[in-house]
């Protein structure tokens, strides 16, 4: 599967128009994680278990864009974009989203 954030894929032309997919999660915060989160908010720095949560949200929401696609038989998804909101206390939504296609 081609992914890309562009309205095209650089050398192929679009074949097909297979529509809008999207792929989400929700993810919250272990609480073990959110302990050694508070403390690195004392000493400053990065907070690994958050970037470490929010790329595996990434990653399952990316993956289940990709089955939506799949799933119209598109083989490539232009127009990508994702986005992050806040759902509740403690708790983050991941979306991807962008047009199915085919190209050849």
């Amino acid at each position: 599967m081609i992914i890309v954030t562009t309205e095209s894929v650089p050398g192929k032309k679009v074949a097909e128009l297979k529509g809008f997919v999207k792929g989400s999660t929700v993810q919250s915060k272990h609480i073990g994680k959110d302990l050694l989160a508070g403390l690195k908010t004392i000493v400053g720095g990065e907070i690994k278990e958050y970037s470490e949560m929010m790329q595996e949200a990434r990653q399952k929401a990316i993956g289940r864009m990709v089955e939506d696609a799949k799933s119209k038989g598109a083989n490539a998804i232009i127009c990508v974009r994702l986005e992050t909101s806040s759902v509740m206390t403690n708790a983050s939504e991941i979306i991807a989203y962008g047009t199915a296609v085919t190209v050849e």
